[in-house]
Protein backbone atom coordinates (compact mmCIF):
# COMPACT_ATOMS: atom_id res chain seq x y z
CA UNK A 1 0.00 0.00 0.00
CA UNK A 2 1.30 3.49 -0.71
CA UNK A 3 2.48 5.49 2.25
CA UNK A 4 0.87 8.74 3.31
CA UNK A 5 3.85 10.66 1.90
CA UNK A 6 4.10 10.45 -1.88
CA UNK A 7 7.46 9.44 -3.27
CA UNK A 8 8.34 11.04 -6.62
CA UNK A 9 8.65 8.66 -9.51
CA UNK A 10 12.11 9.21 -11.11
CA UNK A 11 10.72 8.38 -14.54
CA UNK A 12 7.60 10.52 -14.22
CA UNK A 13 8.31 13.35 -11.76
CA UNK A 14 4.69 14.55 -11.99
CA UNK A 15 3.21 11.27 -10.85
CA UNK A 16 3.17 12.18 -7.16
CA UNK A 17 2.37 15.86 -7.60
CA UNK A 18 -1.11 17.00 -6.54
CA UNK A 19 -3.30 18.49 -9.26
CA UNK A 20 -3.55 22.22 -9.82
CA UNK A 21 -2.16 24.78 -12.25
CA UNK A 22 0.09 26.48 -9.67
CA UNK A 23 1.93 23.34 -8.56
CA UNK A 24 5.69 23.64 -9.06
CA UNK A 25 6.74 20.35 -10.60
CA UNK A 26 10.38 19.55 -9.98
CA UNK A 27 12.40 19.21 -13.20
CA UNK A 28 14.65 16.21 -13.53
CA UNK A 29 17.60 18.41 -14.53
CA UNK A 30 19.60 20.78 -12.35
CA UNK A 31 20.57 24.42 -12.49
CA UNK A 32 24.03 23.34 -13.57
CA UNK A 33 22.50 21.58 -16.57
CA UNK A 34 20.74 24.82 -17.52
CA UNK A 35 23.98 26.79 -17.21
CA UNK A 36 25.74 24.19 -19.37
CA UNK A 37 23.08 24.56 -22.05
CA UNK A 38 23.33 28.37 -21.92
CA UNK A 39 27.10 28.17 -22.23
CA UNK A 40 26.86 25.74 -25.12
CA UNK A 41 24.53 28.13 -26.93
CA UNK A 42 26.76 31.16 -26.35
CA UNK A 43 29.80 29.27 -27.65
CA UNK A 44 28.15 27.51 -30.57
CA UNK A 45 26.58 30.57 -32.23
CA UNK A 46 29.82 32.56 -32.78
CA UNK A 47 31.76 29.46 -33.82
CA UNK A 48 29.15 28.51 -36.40
CA UNK A 49 28.95 32.14 -37.54
CA UNK A 50 32.64 31.92 -38.46
CA UNK A 51 32.15 28.64 -40.32
CA UNK A 52 29.07 29.93 -42.16
CA UNK A 53 30.96 33.09 -43.17
CA UNK A 54 33.89 31.01 -44.43
CA UNK A 55 31.49 28.76 -46.33
CA UNK A 56 29.84 31.80 -47.91
CA UNK A 57 33.26 33.10 -48.93
CA UNK A 58 34.14 29.78 -50.58
CA UNK A 59 30.83 29.53 -52.44
CA UNK A 60 30.63 33.22 -53.39
CA UNK A 61 34.25 34.47 -53.39
CA UNK A 62 33.27 37.95 -54.57
CA UNK A 63 30.32 38.37 -52.22
CA UNK A 64 30.21 41.29 -49.82
CA UNK A 65 29.99 39.52 -46.47
CA UNK A 66 28.82 42.71 -44.79
CA UNK A 67 25.84 42.87 -47.13
CA UNK A 68 24.82 39.29 -46.35
CA UNK A 69 25.63 39.50 -42.63
CA UNK A 70 21.97 39.03 -41.59
CA UNK A 71 21.73 35.81 -43.60
CA UNK A 72 25.00 34.59 -42.07
CA UNK A 73 23.85 35.34 -38.54
CA UNK A 74 20.43 33.75 -38.96
CA UNK A 75 21.87 30.66 -40.63
CA UNK A 76 24.47 30.25 -37.89
CA UNK A 77 21.84 30.76 -35.19
CA UNK A 78 19.56 28.20 -36.83
CA UNK A 79 22.36 25.61 -37.00
CA UNK A 80 23.43 26.36 -33.43
CA UNK A 81 19.87 25.88 -32.20
CA UNK A 82 19.73 22.48 -33.88
CA UNK A 83 22.93 21.47 -32.07
CA UNK A 84 21.55 22.73 -28.76
CA UNK A 85 18.18 20.99 -29.18
CA UNK A 86 19.90 17.69 -29.95
CA UNK A 87 22.05 18.12 -26.84
CA UNK A 88 19.01 18.88 -24.68
CA UNK A 89 17.13 15.85 -25.99
CA UNK A 90 20.12 13.58 -25.40
CA UNK A 91 20.58 15.00 -21.90
CA UNK A 92 16.94 14.61 -20.88
CA UNK A 93 16.33 11.21 -22.45
CA UNK A 94 19.85 9.78 -22.09
CA UNK A 95 20.97 11.10 -18.72
CA UNK A 96 17.62 11.27 -16.93
CA UNK A 97 15.62 8.63 -18.84
CA UNK A 98 12.56 10.86 -19.31
CA UNK A 99 10.75 11.55 -22.57
CA UNK A 100 11.73 14.99 -23.85
CA UNK A 101 8.26 16.45 -24.50
CA UNK A 102 6.96 15.09 -21.21
CA UNK A 103 9.90 16.43 -19.23
CA UNK A 104 9.60 20.01 -20.49
CA UNK A 105 5.79 19.94 -20.09
CA UNK A 106 5.03 20.82 -23.70
CA UNK A 107 1.34 19.85 -23.21
CA UNK A 108 -0.23 21.29 -26.35
CA UNK A 109 -3.39 23.16 -25.24
CA UNK A 110 -6.89 22.62 -26.62
CA UNK A 111 -7.39 26.40 -26.49
CA UNK A 112 -4.36 27.22 -28.61
CA UNK A 113 -6.13 29.96 -30.55
CA UNK A 114 -6.75 31.77 -27.25
CA UNK A 115 -3.06 31.66 -26.42
CA UNK A 116 -2.21 33.07 -29.85
CA UNK A 117 -4.85 35.76 -29.36
CA UNK A 118 -3.33 36.63 -25.99
CA UNK A 119 -0.03 37.19 -27.77
CA UNK A 120 -1.74 39.56 -30.22
CA UNK A 121 -3.34 41.49 -27.36
CA UNK A 122 -0.03 41.58 -25.50
CA UNK A 123 1.78 43.17 -28.45
CA UNK A 124 -0.93 45.81 -28.83
CA UNK A 125 -0.79 46.56 -25.10
CA UNK A 126 2.99 46.84 -25.21
CA UNK A 127 2.58 49.31 -28.08
CA UNK A 128 0.38 51.50 -25.89
CA UNK A 129 2.74 51.36 -22.91
CA UNK A 130 5.69 52.23 -25.17
CA UNK A 131 4.13 55.61 -25.95
CA UNK A 132 5.05 56.67 -22.41
CA UNK A 133 8.65 55.45 -22.52
CA UNK A 134 11.74 56.67 -24.39
CA UNK A 135 12.15 54.53 -27.50
CA UNK A 136 15.31 54.55 -29.64
CA UNK A 137 14.92 55.75 -33.23
CA UNK A 138 17.46 53.22 -34.52
CA UNK A 139 18.86 49.99 -33.06
CA UNK A 140 21.40 47.32 -34.12
CA UNK A 141 18.40 45.08 -34.87
CA UNK A 142 17.54 47.36 -37.82
CA UNK A 143 20.25 45.71 -39.94
CA UNK A 144 18.03 42.65 -40.26
CA UNK A 145 15.51 44.80 -42.11
CA UNK A 146 17.97 46.41 -44.51
CA UNK A 147 16.27 44.70 -47.45
CA UNK A 148 12.88 43.03 -47.97
CA UNK A 149 14.66 39.68 -48.36
CA UNK A 150 16.35 40.02 -44.96
CA UNK A 151 13.12 41.26 -43.38
CA UNK A 152 11.08 38.31 -44.59
CA UNK A 153 13.83 35.93 -43.48
CA UNK A 154 13.92 37.31 -39.95
CA UNK A 155 10.11 37.38 -39.87
CA UNK A 156 9.93 33.67 -40.64
CA UNK A 157 12.56 32.94 -38.00
CA UNK A 158 10.74 35.17 -35.49
CA UNK A 159 7.51 33.17 -35.67
CA UNK A 160 9.02 29.68 -35.82
CA UNK A 161 12.36 28.52 -34.50
CA UNK A 162 13.20 31.70 -32.57
CA UNK A 163 10.27 31.60 -30.12
CA UNK A 164 10.48 27.82 -29.90
CA UNK A 165 14.08 27.93 -28.67
CA UNK A 166 13.45 30.80 -26.29
CA UNK A 167 10.42 29.09 -24.77
CA UNK A 168 12.27 25.77 -24.57
CA UNK A 169 15.15 27.34 -22.64
CA UNK A 170 13.46 30.00 -20.51
CA UNK A 171 10.04 28.51 -19.80
CA UNK A 172 10.86 24.83 -20.38
CA UNK A 173 14.24 24.51 -18.66
CA UNK A 174 15.05 27.60 -16.59
CA UNK A 175 11.66 28.47 -15.05
CA UNK A 176 11.01 25.12 -13.30
CA UNK A 177 14.51 25.16 -11.76
CA UNK A 178 14.02 28.68 -10.41
CA UNK A 179 10.44 28.03 -9.28
CA UNK A 180 11.54 24.93 -7.41
CA UNK A 181 14.03 26.98 -5.40
CA UNK A 182 12.26 30.33 -5.03
CA UNK A 183 8.56 29.69 -5.61
CA UNK A 184 6.29 30.66 -8.49
CA UNK A 185 6.43 34.46 -8.04
CA UNK A 186 10.18 34.79 -8.00
CA UNK A 187 10.50 32.02 -10.55
CA UNK A 188 8.47 34.18 -12.95
CA UNK A 189 10.45 37.34 -12.20
CA UNK A 190 13.88 35.69 -12.32
CA UNK A 191 13.01 34.01 -15.61
CA UNK A 192 11.88 37.26 -17.21
CA UNK A 193 15.05 39.17 -16.20
CA UNK A 194 17.61 37.17 -18.26
CA UNK A 195 15.01 36.88 -21.04
CA UNK A 196 14.97 40.69 -21.29
CA UNK A 197 18.72 41.08 -20.82
CA UNK A 198 19.36 38.67 -23.68
CA UNK A 199 17.76 41.21 -26.05
CA UNK A 200 19.65 44.26 -24.76
CA UNK A 201 22.29 44.26 -27.49
CA UNK A 202 19.67 43.95 -30.24
CA UNK A 203 18.07 47.19 -29.09
CA UNK A 204 21.17 49.18 -28.22
CA UNK A 205 20.77 48.73 -24.45
CA UNK A 206 17.75 51.07 -24.48
CA UNK A 207 16.21 50.64 -21.03
CA UNK A 208 12.68 51.40 -22.25
CA UNK A 209 12.78 48.53 -24.73
CA UNK A 210 14.36 46.17 -22.21
CA UNK A 211 11.65 47.02 -19.69
CA UNK A 212 8.91 46.22 -22.19
CA UNK A 213 10.52 42.91 -23.12
CA UNK A 214 10.79 42.13 -19.40
CA UNK A 215 7.05 42.76 -19.02
CA UNK A 216 6.38 40.58 -22.03
CA UNK A 217 8.56 37.88 -20.45
CA UNK A 218 6.61 38.11 -17.19
CA UNK A 219 3.29 37.58 -18.98
CA UNK A 220 4.58 34.65 -21.02
CA UNK A 221 6.12 33.01 -17.94
CA UNK A 222 2.87 33.48 -16.00
CA UNK A 223 1.12 31.64 -18.83
CA UNK A 224 3.63 28.81 -18.46
CA UNK A 225 3.17 28.76 -14.68
CA UNK A 226 -0.62 28.82 -14.66
CA UNK A 227 -1.23 26.38 -17.52
CA UNK A 228 1.69 24.03 -16.88
CA UNK A 229 2.27 24.14 -20.63
CA UNK A 230 5.32 25.38 -22.54
CA UNK A 231 3.30 25.04 -25.74
CA UNK A 232 0.90 27.68 -24.37
CA UNK A 233 3.70 30.17 -23.71
CA UNK A 234 5.11 29.34 -27.14
CA UNK A 235 1.79 30.21 -28.81
CA UNK A 236 1.61 33.51 -26.89
CA UNK A 237 5.15 34.28 -28.01
CA UNK A 238 4.33 33.42 -31.62
CA UNK A 239 1.20 35.56 -31.52
CA UNK A 240 3.25 38.47 -30.16
CA UNK A 241 6.01 38.19 -32.76
CA UNK A 242 3.63 37.46 -35.65
CA UNK A 243 1.56 40.54 -34.87
CA UNK A 244 4.67 42.70 -34.73
CA UNK A 245 6.00 41.37 -38.03
CA UNK A 246 2.60 41.70 -39.71
CA UNK A 247 2.09 45.28 -38.57
CA UNK A 248 5.60 46.22 -39.61
CA UNK A 249 5.07 44.64 -43.02
CA UNK A 250 1.86 46.63 -43.48
CA UNK A 251 3.41 49.90 -42.27
CA UNK A 252 6.42 49.57 -44.56
CA UNK A 253 4.66 48.37 -47.72
CA UNK A 254 6.10 44.88 -47.56
CA UNK A 255 9.37 45.95 -45.86
CA UNK A 256 10.23 48.19 -48.83
CA UNK A 257 10.11 51.50 -46.93
CA UNK A 258 11.56 50.85 -43.50
CA UNK A 259 11.62 54.57 -42.71
CA UNK A 260 7.86 54.25 -42.17
CA UNK A 261 8.48 51.81 -39.34
CA UNK A 262 8.97 54.82 -37.09
CA UNK A 263 5.19 55.10 -37.10
CA UNK A 264 4.93 51.83 -35.25
CA UNK A 265 6.82 50.04 -32.51
CA UNK A 266 9.70 47.68 -33.15
CA UNK A 267 9.72 45.66 -29.94
CA UNK A 268 10.61 42.09 -30.75
CA UNK A 269 11.68 39.06 -28.78
CA UNK A 270 12.53 36.62 -31.54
Amino acid sequence: MPSSGSVPDPVNPDAAAPPGPYVVRDPVWTGWDVLLIAGLTLVTIPILSIFVALGARLIWPHANLTAIAPEIVITAQFLAYIVVVLFIVMMVEGKYNVRFWQAIHWNWPHWGWKMFGLGVALLLTINLVARFLPMPKTTPFDQFFASPRDAYLISIFAVTFGPFMEELFFRGLLYPVLARRTGVFWGVVLTAIPFAMMHMFQYGYAWGVVLLIFLMGVVVTVVRATTGSVASSFLVHVGYNATEMFLMMILTDGFRHMDKAALGLMIGSS
